[in-house]
């Protein structure tokens, strides 16, 4: 099993809040004040919810939680749609930036940890849903 650095984790969780911040001041001053296709509701939801799971990640990470890679996969994902809305609409560099760094950092955090616990290949302890509580 791979594990990442500390290092490397303090890079993404940096990259998580740096994102987190930049969506929700994006969103909330730029496209607010901005109009038109800055507002449409799905560009608008993706935004904050890009900002949500930022700092949902870097919360995961900053709290060593064992769950953490699938949370970067995810976050990954919602930051390179947001990066790529926000192209489409444009006016956005800072927030394309900061969703594609954070994008490639959750990538290399995910990557970097053996997720077979999470889907169903070769580790021998309890996958997530042994973990949650019912």
């Amino acid at each position: 099993m791979q594990t990442m650095t500390s290092q490397s984790m303090q890079q993404c969780i940096d990259d998580c809040l740096h994102c987190h911040r930049t969506c929700l001041q994006t969103a909330m001053n730029h496209c607010l004040e901005t109009g038109g296709p800055h507002t449409e509701p799905e560009h608008f939801r993706l935004m904050m919810h890009c900002a949500d799971i930022c700092r949902l990640a870097a919360d995961f990470m900053l709290g060593s939680s064992s769950v953490h890679g699938p949370v970067c996969a995810a976050c990954a994902e919602v930051c390179h749609a947001c990066a790529q809305s926000c192209e489409q609409v444009g006016g956005m560099d800072e927030c394309v930036q900061a969703c594609r760094a954070c994008t490639e950092s959750c990538r290399q955090m995910a990557q970097g940890l053996d997720l077979g616990n999470f889907t169903g290949q070769a580790r021998t302890t309890s996958t997530l849903q042994d973990r949650l509580p019912m």
